[in-house]
């Protein structure tokens, strides 16, 4: 989607469950709007978030009217068949995006699209690169295409549907699954207490939410040094986002079983 938009609205890391909330970007032109729908990945919900996570999913495919359905020339995507269903019978336009081709041979991009030709017989496939932008004018030109006409829904000047609190904490979480192993960064939320705008300066402070005590000392790290490079990385992260300079604060503080527990899902947008 950020390649779509133009903008870095979504978190992006090699981790599986990287995006965890449904984030839109808007792109208006002059006789059209698109409001794209960033979605968590498909899986089988093992606890609470991930179940709400697949409602974001559930409302999107609900709402949508082109369906984006995006993996890459190396990523070997084992949806549910459940889901594989509904994108075969669907009649809203799927459109197939196999990204990163800029790293693969044609065979390989062609052996990918077949093997997707058998999954969603009915899906347009298309090749593209989204750091190379190579084909994204024609997705563009596309889903132009296929939109219905009507109203626009936002200013033209809107861009997304998220606070800025949300983008300081999805860079803060985002920092945390590129920098720690394991169960880590999928036990880890991100809470925003304190936002605080001023001309010189944005000060803001965060809680990082962990399951354990165990936890909570593999953020800090020896002596603090782990928090200290996970803060300068987010600081330097939201300093490029705001375009100004951010003093930032963070502390680790335990919440067990935070995953599970409804009031505080909701208490943390979910």
């Amino acid at each position: 989607m950020n390649a779509l938009v133009g903008e870095r609205l979504s978190i992006i890391t090699s981790k599986a469950q990287t995006t965890r909330h449904r984030i839109m970007g808007i792109v208006s032109g002059d006789n059209y709007q698109i409001v794209f729908s960033d979605t968590p990945g498909i899986l089988k919900p093992m606890y609470k978030l991930q179940e709400k996570m697949m409602q974001f999913v559930i409302g999107a495919l609900s709402d949508a009217d082109v369906f984006l359905l995006i993996t890459d020339v190396f990523e070997d995507i084992q949806l549910e068949p459940e889901y594989i269903e509904k994108l075969k019978n669907t009649k809203i336009p799927v459109l197939l995006l196999i990204n990163k081709i800029d790293a693969a041979t044609q065979k390989k991009v062609e052996q990918k699209a077949a093997e997707w030709k058998v999954k969603l017989p009915n899906a347009q496939i298309l090749a593209i690169s989204a750091i190379e932008k190579f084909n994204l004018d024609q997705i563009m030109k596309k889903i132009i295409e296929l939109l219905p006409q009507g109203e626009s829904y936002y200013d033209k000047d809107t861009l997304t549907d998220k606070s800025e609190r949300f983008f300081v904490s999805e860079i803060i979480r985002e920092k945390i699954l590129l920098q720690y192993n394991k169960e880590i960064p999928y036990s880890v939320e991100v809470l925003i207490n304190s936002f605080k705008d001023s001309p010189e300066i944005l000060k803001i402070q965060a809680d990082i939410i962990v399951e354990r005590d165990s936890q909570k000392g593999i953020i800090i790290g020896h002596q603090g040094e782990a928090l200290k490079k996970l803060g300068t990385k987010a600081r330097e992260e939201a300093e490029k986002f705001f375009n100004k300079k951010i003093y930032l604060e963070l502390f680790v503080k335990v919440d067990k079983d935070w995953r599970s527990n409804d009031n505080r899902l909701k208490n943390f947008g979910y």
